[in-house]
């Protein structure tokens, strides 16, 4: 009869953030109008996007990953909807 190893347990350690993502970054123009020209972390730009996406009611009414920018946010994602997964692909353009 084989018996069981026992798995070892790892220690609770604290998750250190990742530097790159919490550097501040000097957002466009364009950006600047909806977060604000203060330099914000990758993360701070997405949250707040987000918040102002709720805010105007900006999710397509069927498909939820799916974002229809009004006139402020077109200056920024120059389409006519994108995904929730581009966005931080095309935000990161706008940083600098």
């Amino acid at each position: 009869m084989a018996t069981k190893t026992k798995a070892k347990k790892k220690t609770a350690t604290k998750r250190k953030p990742n530097a790159a993502f919490m550097k501040p970054l000097k957002p466009s123009s364009a950006l600047a109008e909806l977060v604000g020209s203060t330099p914000l972390p990758r993360t701070q730009v997405v949250k707040k996007l987000w918040a102002y996406i709720k805010k105007h009611n900006l999710q397509d009414k069927k498909n939820k990953r799916n974002i229809n920018p009004d006139t402020k946010m077109s200056g920024v994602f120059g389409k006519k909807t994108f995904s929730m997964f581009e966005m931080n692909k095309i935000v990161a353009k706008h940083l600098s």
